[in-house]
């Protein structure tokens, strides 16, 4: 019989040992006004955007709107549109910075699906490589997160200084659209 190597991931500690916070963690982080420390990317007019603290890859971000709902068919028409252009700007500011090869965009609703905050929707975006998918995950339940969490905050946040969705005027989204293409 052989014997399984372990790999320590301290990183990892935090999240597996911390204590649920009573009350949702996305409408407390919106309430809140600490964007550095709560990881929250940018503010549109009905959904915000966070960074995962315990992110699948580098980069893992979710698109979550303000509401709290649980459903994709609780969401009005405005609000999931705006997830889905906050969603647009982001794949294409992540391919500027980060060059990723592909993502990974979706929603998981109701714990059964994986949602880890099932109480309120989000979306997720998750850039992926090459080969970021090893041995790791598979037999050590470890992934290699190569870019620092606030390091990434903060080129992030640098990038979507100027962007802004919900209410401009016609004529600046049009310039906008423009130069995003």
């Amino acid at each position: 019989m052989s014997r399984k190597n372990s790999i320590w991931a301290p990183w990892r500690c935090e999240y597996v040992s911390r204590p649920r916070e009573d009350g949702c963690l996305f409408c407390r982080i919106f309430e809140e006004s600490n964007d550095r420390e709560n990881l929250v990317l940018f503010r549109g007019d009905g959904c915000g955007v966070v960074m995962n603290r315990y992110p699948y890859n580098s980069g893992h971000l979710m698109v979550v709107p303000y509401r709290h709902v649980s459903e994709l068919e609780a969401l009005d028409e405005t609000e999931m549109l705006e997830m889905m252009k906050i969603t647009r700007r982001l794949i294409r500011v992540m391919k500027e910075l980060m060059c990723p090869g592909g993502f990974n965009v979706g929603i998981n609703m109701g714990a059964v699906a994986g949602a880890g905050i099932a109480d309120h929707i989000h979306l997720h975006i998750v850039p992926r490589w090459q080969g970021d998918t090893n041995f790791l995950p598979v037999l050590a339940d470890t992934r290699v997160v190569p870019h620092a969490l606030l390091e990434m905050y903060d080129g992030l946040k640098k990038k979507l200084k100027s962007w802004r969705v919900g209410k401009l005027e016609r004529k600046e989204v049009e310039k906008r659209w423009q130069e995003d293409r």
